[in-house]
């Protein structure tokens, strides 16, 4: 099972939407795919594939319930099918309150004396192995907020596996310097490697700038095998038109447009290339 988790530390760099896109490419490839959105803010992917959850509603189940053990039913009936093929676990608001639930959760495991089965970082993972999700799918996908805690550490704990699009810049590199000591930490809490199964760096211009940090990327050691251009209007569009970049070029362009064109092939062997990674 190809399992991992879309993140930068970055914000605006694509995440999700590159997220939406890969996840519809392995769909496309023939493959049982599943997303679970993580990421409590407005902008997530649950918003943005137009997905239509109780997101507001506290009564409803959601996967924060089941992160607490406190489900309403089984995680299966939290998974909505999208139009692009592939499955989702949509947000919900209860993620905004994730780490103070967690704790909580925690301090009634060990008043009970259950204390040592619960790990609040390892939750995600496993709820999924008490599930029967694992099994139905050949792809799963976690997309957590862009900062450190509780939703990114369940989301890399249960994947163990990341794909970090980053911003050709000073500001980018940073985000990735920060991800190295991010994932070290983590490695050493799990007990576990954490493996990058590709940087994909969006928004690549013609300067020498990016160029140098182009390079810097893949000589640090991460797989990059594509390399994304300047492409905000069709991004920016997958936004107001809630949907994915192939699907907006497809229903929402008025004629092809050979760059945008070019991106979608870009990301398309971007998941073939994730894929053929995790058969290795």
């Amino acid at each position: 099972m190809l399992t991992y988790t879309t993140y930068s530390e970055a914000g605006g760099v694509g995440k999700s939407t590159i997220g939406a896109a890969l996840l519809e490419s392995h769909a496309n490839h023939g493959l049982d795919v599943l997303a679970i959105d993580m990421d409590q803010q407005n902008g997530s992917l649950t918003y943005l594939l137009d997905i239509d959850a109780p997101r507001d509603d506290s009564q409803a189940d959601n996967i924060v319930r089941h992160l607490i053990d406190r489900p309403k039913g089984p995680l299966e009936d939290l998974i909505y099918q999208t139009e692009y093929g592939f499955d989702l676990i949509p947000s919900h608001n209860m993620l905004e309150s994730l780490e103070d639930l967690l704790n909580r959760a925690q301090q009634m495991a060990d008043d009970l004396g259950e204390g040592d089965d619960f790990d609040p970082y390892d939750r995600l993972r496993q709820v999924l192995l008490e599930s029967s999700v694992p099994q139905e799918y050949d792809v799963l996908v976690v997309d957590p907020p862009a900062t450190a805690g509780p939703h990114l550490y369940n989301a890399v704990s249960a994947t163990r596996s990341l794909v970090i699009p980053v911003e050709p810049t000073g500001k980018g590199m940073q985000s990735v310097l920060g991800l190295e000591e991010l994932v070290d930490g983590l490695q050493e809490r799990l007990e576990a490697e954490i493996g990058v199964l590709s940087a994909v760096p969006n928004g690549i211009g013609r300067t020498s700038d990016q160029d140098r940090y182009l390079t810097e990327i893949r000589d640090r050691g991460y797989p990059a095998p594509v390399a994304i251009r300047e492409r905000s209007s069709l991004f920016e569009g997958c936004w107001d038109q809630q949907c994915t970049p192939r699907y907006y070029v497809a229903k929402h362009r008025d004629r092809r447009r050979d760059h945008e064109s070019e991106t979608l092939d870009k990301i398309d062997r971007l998941a073939t290339e994730i894929e053929e990674v995790s058969e290795e």
